[in-house]
């Protein structure tokens, strides 16, 4: 039934896993101002304070109790036995999606576990929290690294590539995203205007001014599998995925 689909994947996902969103309802960052942890200004401030914003992530990704749920385990089941064409994009920028298994997968906002140089803006692999002692091995001097996360008044990664996969796909799925926030918010509007269907799935109420097709309320890793079971068999998506 579908050959191209394109899949969307944010907090709500990884929450599912224990992750604690960035945004409080506050509207701070963990107890920060974004702007003080979240924009190239304020790194250039106090890169410790960053440093440590971002390895308390990455001690809680790392801690030993976050695993993929069964939402990103679905993702991977329809990646291996789906013939046709599979994106999945993620705002996320922890590593679920890799320990489920998911190869075909872009990270629109970077990754907690790569820094990045200043200068050449190649990336790294890190094993270790961010620290003064990271720098790069491109450049002479060594430039100390970043994280490879997209801040506030940057360019998400990919978008390229993800307006291409949206133009051409058949099927677009929302998953733990609110959608309000552009580039990404404009996905759907893009994916319906060039005929795919478009299922939102969200623990919330859809909202009255949602641009989705279909909305499907519940937790990813209740609702994803049975989805994937959909797809799978050939079936269109409907309000009731049974």
């Amino acid at each position: 039934m579908y050959r191209q689909i394109v899949i969307l994947t944010g907090a709500g996902i990884s929450a599912e896993s224990g992750l604690r969103t960035f945004r409080d309802q506050d509207g701070l960052w963990e107890e920060h101002k974004i702007e003080d942890v979240a924009t190239p200004e304020g790194y250039a401030r106090d890169p410790e304070l960053v440093d440590r914003f971002y390895n308390t992530r990455w001690s809680q990704l790392h801690g030993g109790d976050v695993e993929p749920n069964q939402g990103h385990n679905a993702l991977v089941r329809l990646e291996r036995e789906f013939d046709g064409e599979l994106l999945i994009v993620t705002q996320n920028i922890d590593d679920l999606h890799e320990r489920a298994g998911s190869h075909r997968l872009l990270h629109m906002h970077g990754e907690l576990s790569k820094g990045r140089c200043p200068r050449s803006r190649q990336t790294f692999l890190l094993k270790d929290p961010f620290g003064p002692e990271h720098t790069c091995t491109c450049c002479i001097p060594a430039q100390r690294l970043r994280p490879h996360v997209v801040w506030f008044g940057e360019m998400p990664i990919g978008l390229d590539r993800i307006q291409h996969a949206l133009d051409t796909c058949d099927l677009f799925i929302a998953i733990g995203t609110s959608g309000t926030v552009y580039p990404a918010a404009g996905f759907v509007d893009t994916a319906n205007h060039h005929g795919a269907q478009t299922v939102e799935v969200n623990l919330v109420e859809a909202d009255r001014h949602s641009q989705f097709q279909y909305h499907l309320q519940g937790k990813a890793s209740d609702i994803v599998p049975r989805l994937v079971d959909q797809i799978l068999s050939g079936n269109v998506i409907k309000d009731n995925i049974g």
